[in-house]
């Protein structure tokens, strides 16, 4: 009992560690020996132990990683932050059910000590558990060990692979570790040298070419999230928005966060035809949150405006229901709908957030033009879906945008997972990123992620910058996820077809 005691506390300290390695910590490389204790938790373990031990593991990562998501039930859902845990817990347990699927196969159908069963199986494995949990039930792909790495050595990989190109390198690194220690041969070092090397190269390729420099202008309101959705605090939050970008009207573009006008676009028709008319006179397009309701569907949408300078000859102006829009396609649970909502809106007022009640917009939607430029979007929890954002890119795409609005979660670490996630997107597609936030973290990046501009959390404040556009495609943003898929299937028939016990032969490899 005591034993089993001690490898579940291990197995949870595995999993933790890990956390340290994503934003805001930074510890990129401790995630490997993260890794390797769930390797030694898994090594001649028994389909049952693998299971129980990769929960642990996985719980050990989810609970202490997700722990921010209970501000918003305590503080904004009225839940009780006993009652918050046990959701919360809840929640972490069903996350970690996929890993747990990953190591009960593992120990199941590829036993014994061959190199294969490390090199090959175990990440493929791996990376397949994380493919479902990004899918199933609308996905959650958060915590994905790739996201580690955008300031590590094997970032290169993802302009190529996407970010489950760096987590694959990333566990192959882990692996040749896992093997040298077994084997006690150096040779295996080679492996992480060789994938590190080619990381390296692949950041020397250019995949898009780069246009003059654009004066941009990210508001950054600080609006406090109990005062959001409150009548009378309309008239203030727009007037600081206002405010800060007249102060900024020299800007080619200014960009105004997610729902940063908190009303029904239809009622705001006079003022926003006055904003655009503004924007005009100054020469400045401007990208805006709203919220937009369709009468005849009836039907509630979060919404980016264009406004402004839209098309190059100035013949485009603001008028209701104008194409220069985007609506969010993949919506948060709970927060913007509610699953089984006759069941679950009556138990608590966690269920009844403000505007939780939205429909979602097409899959793949124009891009929005600002100044003759052209924006992929993305409103805040939908950046996190790597290949609905890569859907929305164009070769001629000049910026990726993201909107969000982070006041759900404080202080807490959420925000800087978030905002680490958007960076990886600008990676893959190699478009710079603009990032504007209600109370941050609102930055500016470039094309391989690197924060060019910042300002400060919870400050009302314009983060003012100049960034160049960029035109082109790179592998990830020509053939998605297939390249991936493709090289996990090779490796896990190779895996497969040198077990020892089909192959005894293998044994001697």
């Amino acid at each position: 009992m005591k034993s089993k005691l001690l490898t579940s506390l291990f197995a949870l300290a595995s999993g933790a560690i890990a956390v340290l390695a994503f934003s805001p910590f930074g510890y990129w490389p401790l995630v490997i020996p993260s890794l390797l204790g769930l390797y030694a938790l898994l090594d001649k373990a028994s389909p049952k132990q693998a299971a129980w031990r990769g929960f642990g593991y996985a719980m050990g990562l989810f609970l202490p990683g997700q722990w921010w998501i209970h501000v918003s039930m305590t503080e904004f859902g009225g839940i009780p932050l006993p009652a918050a845990f046990v959701l919360l817990a809840g929640l972490c347990a069903y996350l970690s059910l996929y890993p747990t699927l990953a190591c009960w196969l593992f120990a199941r159908f590829f036993s014994g000590r061959h190199w294969s069963r490390w090199l090959l199986a175990f990440p493929v494995l791996w990376l397949g558990a994380d493919w479902l949990r990004g899918w199933v039930m609308t996905g959650y792909p958060w915590l994905w060990f790739g996201y580690t790495q955008i300031d590590g050595p094997l970032k290169g990989f993802a302009p190529i692979l996407g970010v489950q190109g760096i987590t694959l390198a990333l566990l192959l690194c882990t692996s040749a570790l896992w093997l040298v220690w077994q084997s006690r041969k150096p040779a295996w070092l080679l492996v992480p040298v060789a994938l590190v090397g080619t990381a390296h190269g692949l950041m020397q390729l250019n995949w898009v070419t780069r246009g003059e420099p654009v004066k941009v202008a990210l508001v950054q309101g600080n609006i406090a999230q109990s005062l959001k959705w409150d009548p009378e605090a309309l008239i203030p939050t727009v007037r600081t928005y206002q405010d800060l970008s007249r102060e900024n009207q020299d800007a080619d573009i200014i960009v105004w966060p997610e729902s940063a006008i908190p009303a029904i676009e239809k009622e705001m028709g006079t003022y926003l035809e006055s904003l655009d008319k503004a924007m005009k006179v100054n020469d400045t397009g401007l990208l805006a949150g709203i919220i937009h309701y369709d009468l005849q569907q009836q039907r509630f949408y979060n919404t980016v405006l264009g406004m402004g300078v839209q098309d190059l000859d100035g013949k485009e102006s603001y008028h209701y229901e104008h194409k220069n829009r985007y609506y969010k396609y993949h919506l948060l649970p709970i927060g913007e709908f509610v699953p089984f909502e006759d069941l679950l809106r009556p138990i608590a007022p966690f269920f009844n957030l403000p505007m939780s009640s939205f429909s979602r917009g097409d899959e793949v939607q124009p891009n929005l033009i600002a100044k003759g430029l052209k924006f992929a979007a993305a409103i805040c929890y939908e950046i996190i879906f790597p290949d609905e954002v890569r859907r929305n890119v164009q070769p001629d795409t000049d910026f990726l945008l993201t909107v969000s609005n982070d006041a759900w979660f404080g202080t807490s670490i959420g925000p800087w997972q978030h905002m680490e996630i958007a960076r990886m997107r600008a990676l893959e597609l190699a478009r710079p990123l603009l990032r504007d936030t209600n109370t941050g973290i609102t930055i500016v990046t470039e094309i391989d992620g690197s924060i060019i501009a910042q300002i400060p959390q919870f400050e009302a404040g314009v983060l003012r910058t100049e960034v160049r556009p960029a035109h082109g495609q790179t592998p990830y943003l020509r053939f998605g996820s297939w390249p991936m898929y493709g090289i996990a299937a090779l490796l896990l028939g190779l895996g497969l077809a040198l077990r020892p016990r089909a192959h005894p032969w293998a044994r001697q490899l």
